[in-house]
């Protein structure tokens, strides 16, 4: 077998890794350390570790589960049986458009448009997937998509695919003069084309992944209101996957708790993050056999995400959205995992985000008020479980980071070309399961290692720093 070509390729590989690896970039799959203190996941209610829940899943999938259980995957599948391809148990067998098809999709994606007060939902096997899948498409020729220039890498990804001759353009982040004089010249431009109902699509995360803060929702349904049905009028699209679960009412996310279903035109909603839809860990199995043991083990659930929208903007996806047509479907076990996780999150989330709220305050006290860290301490302003700490430089944020991660926290940095160049920072991400005094203490290493490191140039109150 002639290798040359291959360790040729392989050699130009390692010479860019060479340079990143210089820079001080390189990327490495690493491990948490089992006793760290999680500040860095986005399991913000804390579902991803929750027993309860498991357990409610291990339930739902077992087969010695009530088979006359309307919510059983068992029940689901003995309905199944005289289908033509007969009872998909453990994987889907192929696409949602050919063999993938099932009551379980049918009836989730149900459930999630009523609970989330929309017309329809379709699922996709990842946020990145849904975003591709969207982006890539929902312009049409001479369309405008305007996004936020914080918005996430897949929006990005989707757009590089869209359509001929449609315009995409990035606005500065949260901006709203800056926005509103892109829609006047991008209204101008689509009346005078050859398309002049080819619409705006202006796209936001509701809670963006790296600053913590949200989109100004009420201002973009004021403008959309005041551009009525100009160029095909201003279509939002929201990215909810860091709301999800953790605003309004039983967790519908930021569109629901401001009231503005009917306002905007699609949102994205993720199972990974809040609403903790990881599935099987084998450890945590008690009281089942081998046989489900090993049908977790080998059936572990990714994270998963849904478009919310209209109806037709659902047969649209179906029809063009590439990630959805030539992807093998999402397995029954992942979506009775997505299923579950939302019975309990209607159940607890009154309780987990007034928990996590009070970690918010109680953590915003001590990084503003309590003279704890260094006085020239650059916080990002946020109200949410994403908090950040600007250390510039690459290298100042690693350093730190492993300063912390040796003082048994973890927390991880984020480094350019992820977020602007000299707005390196420290994200420190809160959870129910965290508590006050690791919070405490948290603030307290981070001061000591901002000092230590000279990221910064004074040092705070010491006399709180030794109280705290």
């Amino acid at each position: 077998m002639d290798t040359t070509a291959t360790n040729a390729l392989d050699a130009l590989h390692a010479a860019v890794l060479d340079v990143r690896r210089a820079a001080g970039l390189v990327r490495t799959v690493r491990v948490p350390a089992q006793a760290s203190v999680d500040f860095a996941s986005n399991d913000y209610l804390g579902l991803a570790r929750s027993r309860s829940l498991h357990a409610a899943f291990v339930r739902r999938i077992s087969p010695d589960s009530d088979p006359d259980s309307h919510s059983s995957l068992h029940s689901l599948s003995v309905r199944c049986e005289n289908q033509p391809h007969g009872r998909n148990i453990n994987g889907s067998s192929g696409s949602r458009l050919l063999t993938g098809a099932s009551l379980l999709a049918e009836r989730l994606e149900d459930r999630l448009a009523a609970f989330h007060h929309a017309e329809a939902a379709l699922l996709f096997n990842s946020g990145y997937d849904a975003n591709v899948g969207v982006f890539s498409v929902i312009a049409h020729p001479h369309s405008a998509v305007l996004y936020d220039s914080l918005i996430h890498a897949s929006v990005h990804d989707g757009l590089k695919c869209r359509r001929k001759l449609a315009v995409a353009k990035p606005w500065n982040h949260n901006d709203l003069a800056h926005l509103e004089s892109l829609v006047q010249i991008e209204v101008h431009r689509i009346e005078s084309s050859e398309n002049p109902c080819a619409g705006i699509i202006v796209a936001v995360e509701a809670v963006y992944s790296m600053d913590g803060d949200t989109a100004p929702l009420r201002d973009l349904v004021r403008l959309k209101k005041q551009i009525g049905s100009r160029a095909g009028g201003l279509h939002i699209v929201v990215d909810e996957a860091h709301s999800n679960g953790v605003f309004g009412d039983g967790g519908r996310g930021l569109v629901c708790e401001l009231g503005f279903e009917q306002d905007v035109y699609a949102r994205l909603v993720t199972f990974g993050k809040a609403v903790g839809a990881h599935g099987g860990d084998t450890s945590l199995l008690f009281g089942i056999g081998t046989q489900s043991k090993n049908f977790l083990h080998q059936n572990k659930t990714k994270p998963k995400a849904a478009v919310l929208g209209s109806a037709t903007f659902r047969e649209y996806l179906v029809n063009y959205a590439r990630p959805l047509i030539y992807s093998t479907a999402i397995s029954p076990h992942s979506l009775a995992a997505i299923d579950t996780a939302y019975t309990h999150l209607q159940k607890h989330a009154p309780a987990l985000q007034k928990r996590l709220q009070a970690l918010i305050a109680h953590y915003r006290t001590l990084v503003y008020s309590s003279r704890i860290l260094p006085n020239d301490t650059r916080v990002i302003d946020s109200v949410t479980a994403i908090q950040g700490i600007i250390v510039p430089g690459n290298q100042q944020v690693t350093r730190l980071c492993e300063y912390l991660q040796g003082n048994g926290y973890d927390v991880r940095p984020i480094r350019s070309p992820t977020v602007e160049k000299g707005s390196e920072r420290l994200r420190v991400c809160l959870h129910t399961h965290n508590t006050e005094e690791e919070i405490e203490s948290l603030v307290r290493v981070i001061a000591r290692g901002l000092v230590q490191f000279a990221c910064v140039g004074s040092a705070g109150d010491s006399q709180a720093l030794s109280r705290l």
